[in-house]
């Protein structure tokens, strides 16, 4: 296994993240798999393993800390998040940490992260009355947390006040990066950003959620000629090999085999040469469904409604290629009189247009996928009233 040193610790190059855990038929965590897998990475030298209040329903943490119990506290980094992006009615920072330690079994958590910091959830950690980052600064200097972090999912302009905003009091970042969203979440802005900060990077969803395992026939069939013995999903670990900042990469494996070829790759395994990290963002490109906006921004000069019109078509784009959340997530946090419903298709972004995009269409578009599906807000609702439930269900059975 490689190692990278990170904030003063030695941690593997691939981290078990558990958000995807294997499940029963009833749709239980199926515990004894869990054991099966967290063993074979013991064994094999990972011991990064990241877990979040809300994964599985809030069972996850649970699932990994009882797989860990048997071996030693030292052996092995774990890692959790803070649900403050989740609008939960009363924010308990202490009851959630201390039922968080209790859940994984443990005294302290090696690297604790702000969940998913990003445009509508900044302000409540900047909420004094909350205290949320008052009182996790001070859990690190009490060693209940060796090293404090955040999560994002937010464009680059607001990573930066979100940067700004948490200063020295955070050592580390967790991004979505791969190869199709260098460009299409514009992650190579981001990657840039942390480094010129000097903040390590955390990689979570290299693979998509499993969308970069499989890339359709040809190009699978190209993958396969050049490497018959390695899995589509090897390319894209080893595209962020050499990725500078890149301390591990999560993966949200869900069975034993998963966990059997990622451990080989991050072993054997090497970065890929410049001409294959040039294949695979051309393979990026190829996959993309959307419109080619290249941001230039002639057509905002002429907005009536002053839309970000190269901001919302990133988002056609990149929900165009996969239902996501992220984008939907984004919105949220964007005022109503910014949403592409406001467009009034009067044409003018289009004429100006050197791409010749036709934006009124493309925003309309953009408009009924935002509306397909639970938003953000919802879905965090519906976690809180569900949370709620679980309390209340678990007091009346003491």
């Amino acid at each position: 296994m490689k190692y990278t040193k990170v904030c003063g610790e030695e941690i593997s190059k691939l981290a078990f993240g558990t958000m995807r855990l294997p499940l029963k038929a009833d749709g239980s965590i199926d515990q004894a798999q869990v054991e099966s897998m967290t063993d074979y990475a013991m064994e094999h030298g990972v011991n990064y393993f990241d877990t979040a209040y809300p994964y599985h329903e809030g069972k996850s943490e649970i699932a990994i800390g009882k797989a860990l119990a048997k071996y030693p506290r030292e052996s092995f980094k774990l890692v959790t998040k803070f649900p403050g992006h989740q609008f939960m009615k009363k924010y308990d920072c202490e009851g959630i940490f201390h039922e968080q330690l209790a859940k994984c079994g443990v005294e302290y958590f090696d690297f604790y992260l702000f969940h998913n910091i990003y445009e509508n959830s900044l302000p409540t950690y900047q909420n004094k009355d909350y205290g949320i980052i008052d009182y996790f600064v001070k859990q690190t200097e009490l060693g209940r947390i060796r090293h404090l972090g955040f999560s994002t999912h937010a464009r680059t302009e607001n990573m930066e006040a979100i940067l700004d905003f948490l200063g020295d009091r955070i050592e580390f970042c967790q991004i979505q990066l791969n190869y199709l969203d260098w460009t299409l979440q514009d992650a190579k802005k981001k990657v840039e950003l942390l480094e010129k900060r000097g903040i390590p990077i955390m990689v979570m969803e290299p693979v998509r959620g499993g969308k970069l395992t499989d890339l359709g026939d040809e190009n699978n069939a190209k993958l396969k000629s050049l490497r018959p013995d390695e899995s589509i999903a090897s390319w894209s670990f080893r595209w962020l090999m050499d990725i500078p900042g890149v301390a591990t990469v999560l993966s949200g494996m869900s069975d034993l085999e998963q966990m059997k070829d990622n451990v080989k790759t991050f072993s054997e395994g090497e970065p890929l040469s410049r001409e294959e990290r040039d294949m695979m963002l051309t393979i990026a490109e190829s996959l993309k469904k959307g419109v080619p906006c290249t941001a230039c921004r002639y057509c905002c000069d002429g907005c009536p409604k002053g839309l970000d019109i190269p901001m919302l078509l990133a988002g056609y784009n990149d929900l165009t290629f996969a239902s996501a959340l992220t984008v939907k997530m984004q919105m949220d946090g964007t005022p109503k009189e910014k949403w592409p419903d406001q467009c009034i298709g009067c044409g003018a972004c289009a004429s100006v247009c050197p791409q010749h995009i036709d934006i009124p269409g493309a925003l309309r578009e953009l408009d009924e996928l935002l509306h397909t599906g639970p938003t953000w807000v919802d879905l965090c609702r519906q976690r809180e009233e569900a949370a709620e439930k679980l309390k209340a269900a678990n007091n009346s059975d003491q």
